[in-house]
């Protein structure tokens, strides 16, 4: 039976990331596994099909402290600016880089690149074991530790698991942590775009009575589109041809970046806020989509989960550096206290912002837009808008 510190289930974005922080913030001392269910395949990447994640400043900022920033810095594209809009109303808030004193408010990494950097990162660590393909079979807690059986018959022990293999966590569910799910009524529609007009780094979010419309910058010309529908209008969007959809994502998204001219495949998935019920259980954490999955609205979904990551991270190698236990009490205790707050509000945010825009009501349609043209004029109105933007936030 191997022996862990900790044991790692999936090794995707938060995943990876925990096991990268917790061999540097470590000093490499730890012992860590990381449980992988599918295996990348490195030398595919899709191109125009490929699928983008929003990293703020704060995230990058907290990639550089644990040495995946610069890697990543390489295939970023950063965000100079971003223009929220009401569709067919006044209101707009505009947030500009040079306004900040900064270099740019946020980043976009196609996933395909983020993978194989952090794929090449856990290759390199000495006390890192990846594990792949490979899912936990089996899971049985101690008052000290959790034995596991992989489907591969490998049989591990640790003194804590992390639970970070997605919005359905097999792990999740063998533990009976719970899980709640609330459906947004809605159909994000997927795809890579080009603009006739550069896009200069600017994202835009414009709002829709059935949801937003969103296209953040990324390499060779491109934009990334996350278009909210009806789940009714998802059989005919996905039925029209290219020159259909141009035209169609056209008319709903104005003409801020001239013509829209070229659109890779399209992808759709319905849009559900998925919460695990607990954060914490006994010799168990969970983390990232795991603990929590969100509309897309506001690009917030990454970077809580790396807060996540990066709490658990201090606290796993604060004890472990006093007793030796990384699974202990105080861990799962001090992580919770800590994260909680920052999950109840970045939930709170996204799904009123999904409702507020959604309302096509007169005194909801009034009121919105008197706030966003508020907080265009005033400075302090604007600034809690930035800040969580920026990834400036507490945890």
């Amino acid at each position: 039976m191997k022996q862990y510190d900790v044991v790692i289930a999936g090794g995707a974005m938060a995943g990876a990331t925990l096991a990268v922080a917790l061999d540097k913030l470590g000093g490499g001392r730890l012992r860590i596994a990381v449980i992988e269910a599918v295996e990348p395949k490195l030398d595919l990447h899709p191109g125009y099909d490929a699928r983008s994640i929003a990293i703020s400043l704060g995230s990058a900022q907290q990639l550089d402290s644990i040495g995946c920033w610069q890697a990543l810095s390489g295939v970023a594209t950063a965000i100079s600016q971003i223009h929220v809009s009401d569709r067919g109303h006044a209101g707009i808030v505009h947030l500009d880089a040079r306004e900040r004193a900064v270099e740019a408010l946020g980043y976009v990494v196609e996933l395909a690149d983020a993978g194989r950097v952090f794929h090449h990162k856990l290759a390199k660590l000495d006390h890192v074991d990846l594990i792949c393909p490979a899912k936990i079979a089996e899971i049985e807690r101690h008052q000290h530790g959790v034995d596991m059986i992989l489907d591969n018959g490998d049989q591990l022990y640790s003194r804590l698991v992390v639970a970070a293999d997605g919005a359905q966590s097999s792990v999740g569910d063998m533990l009976d942590l719970g899980r709640s799910e609330y459906d947004f009524e809605q159909v994000a529609v997927i795809a890579n775009v080009t603009t006739n007009e550069a896009h200069q780094g600017r994202a835009f979010e414009r709002f829709t009575p059935h949801g937003p419309v969103a296209l953040l910058p990324m390499s060779e010309g491109r934009s990334s589109l996350v278009w909210c529908i009806s789940p009714e209008d998802q059989p005919e969007v996905m039925g029209w041809s290219d020159e259909t959809f141009l035209a169609k994502l056209q008319q709903t998204f104005g003409w801020r970046l001239g013509r829209l001219s070229h659109t890779g495949a399209r992808h759709a998935y319905p849009l559900l806020l998925r919460q695990s019920q607990r954060l914490v259980s006994h010799r168990v954490a969970v983390v990232g989509n795991a603990a929590q999955t969100l509309h897309p609205i506001a690009g917030q979904g990454f970077n809580l989960g790396l807060r996540d990551v990066m709490s658990l991270a201090e606290e796993i190698c604060r004890e472990w550096a006093r007793t030796g236990d990384a699974g202990h009490t105080r861990v799962l205790s001090r992580y919770r206290q800590r994260r909680e707050p920052d999950r109840d509000a970045t939930v709170g945010m996204t799904a009123s912002l999904v409702s507020i825009f959604a309302n096509d009501s007169l005194p909801f349609v009034a009121g919105r837009n008197l706030g966003l043209m508020a907080m265009e004029c005033v400075d302090v109105l604007k600034a809690p808008l930035v800040r969580r933007a920026m990834g400036q936030v507490d945890r």
